[in-house]
């Protein structure tokens, strides 16, 4: 938070973050402090709900699942110099799309599945354990399809 707010004042143009764990952990927070506040503009901006008492799934787990599997999408996007996607995961299906309606990929989580849109559309429901798979196979189509442009 001190990083981002002194970025914004336009103090400093050099940002080192350190973890105590390994350095090479260190990069993708550097990248989400730049990307919060404007520095940064591309890769995938991934934003998912606190979990409340409407939240029937695992969404911890599913969150941890697609972000991880997405790193090596992101990579590729910024390598690419692509636009930035919103990739949303959402805990109910209630307020999640709303709240997500301006994602360009994302799920809302209900008892045992997912509703799945794109760009603020739902698309299709599927079970919890397809919800992973799902998202990650349409933003590397997405990916794909824009590359082959």
């Amino acid at each position: 938070a001190g990083l981002g707010a002194l970025l914004l004042a336009g103090i400093g143009d050099t940002i080192r973050v350190s973890l105590t764990a390994d350095p090479v952990k260190e990069i993708p927070v550097a990248r989400e402090i730049l990307k919060s506040t404007g520095y940064f503009d591309g890769g995938i901006d991934f934003v998912s709900c606190p979990t409340c008492s409407r939240c029937k799934t695992d969404l911890t787990k599913i969150a941890e699942d697609i972000m991880s599997q997405l790193g090596g999408v992101e990579r590729e996007m910024i390598s690419r110099k692509m636009p930035k996607l919103k990739v949303a995961v959402m805990g109910c299906r209630v307020n999640g799309p709303g709240e997500a309606s301006d994602a360009d990929f994302g799920i809302a989580c209900g008892d045992g599945k997912g509703a799945f849109f794109k760009n603020g559309q739902v698309i299709k429901t599927v079970p919890e354990n397809e919800i992973t798979q799902l998202v990650i196979s349409e933003v590397r189509s997405f990916v794909s399809e824009f590359s082959a442009e």
